[in-house]
């Protein structure tokens, strides 16, 4: 039995495949298996995908007939399928250095109790152009989940590409299943339910590489507005499960807030008014009309 499965869903992301696919089959550390799920492409995935249905190392491809409408979704099929200890979503537009699965397996062993182990990620846009990237004050280190939570996934998603991530697939039954009722953060609430579980290793080295292009989900849910309504969302389930304080929330809150509110003018009506509603009946309303007073006043120069 393999050690690692390696799960690659795909839609409509042809042009990026064989660089992710072998990038992949050319790790240093090779006891794996290779699940690609192809969402009902319309493009040519299937003409990039079908080579590599003999490679030894590729165990599953399975073309949907109909597209599934969530990457996360593809995610939950790709586990069931898959035979390995280790579980690594190697999203199908990045790319990686051939040593990040070794470097993973060797932090998510590190300690008994990890439950997920991930790198850092330069976030290039398009091709070729570094727009950022992340990183971590030590090269590796282990975090108890409880302080993972309050100090890497509060104001954001430290955690921001699955391709950087590998976990135990043993912990996919304790966990909530809301994930799969998200489109754009449901990796988000997954990682936290899985911090909740044990500890976390993070290495501080640069591994991944996380393609943002016009075509990425992300960058539609940002322009959309669609990603601050699930941020909500989370953020409300990490208070009331007592996972932060209220003072963490309310700095969350503000900065979510702050978001919004440059963003608002810009966004669909329907959209504007449920993340309207969602600050209005958060678990500290207060802030809402105190908040909304005070920008304004800020806004007119007051």
């Amino acid at each position: 039995m393999p050690k690692v499965s390696v799960i690659i869903p795909n839609y409509n992301h042809a042009d990026y495949l064989v660089q992710r696919i072998e990038s992949v089959l050319n790790q240093s550390y090779q006891d794996f298996e290779v699940i690609i799920l192809d969402d009902c492409s319309t493009d040519n995935s299937s003409q990039v995908i079908n080579p590599y249905s003999q490679h030894p190392k590729v165990s599953e491809i399975i073309y949907n007939k109909k597209n599934s409408g969530s990457t996360f979704k593809q995610w939950e099929k790709g586990i069931a399928l898959a035979k390995g200890e280790f579980i690594w979503i190697a999203e199908s537009d990045d790319w990686c250095e051939s040593n990040l699965l070794a470097e993973l397996v060797f932090g998510l062993e590190k300690d008994p109790k990890c439950t997920f182990s991930y790198c850092q990620s330069y976030c290039i846009q398009n091709t070729n152009e570094i727009s950022w990237q992340s990183q971590h004050p030590l090269l590796s280190e282990v975090i108890e989940g409880d302080i993972f939570i309050r100090e890497y996934m509060l104001l954001n998603n430290s955690v921001f590409n699955a391709s950087m991530v590998l976990w135990k697939k043993e912990q996919f039954k304790n966990i909530s299943k809301e994930f799969l009722d998200y489109k754009f953060c449901g990796d988000w609430l997954f990682w936290i339910e899985l911090s909740r579980l044990g500890k976390v290793h993070v290495s501080g080295k640069l591994l991944n590489y996380f393609r943002k292009h016009d075509q990425d989900v992300s960058g539609k849910a940002t322009k959309t507005g669609l990603d601050l309504i699930e941020n909500l969302k989370v953020l409300q389930i990490l208070y009331r499960e007592n996972l932060i304080t209220d003072l963490e929330y309310i700095k969350a809150y503000k900065s979510q807030f702050r978001i919004y509110w440059k963003q608002k003018s810009n966004l669909d009506f329907k959209v504007a008014a449920d993340i309207k509603l969602l600050f209005k009946t958060s678990p500290k309303v207060n802030y809402y009309k105190t908040l909304s007073s005070t920008i304004w006043q800020i806004s007119k120069g007051k």
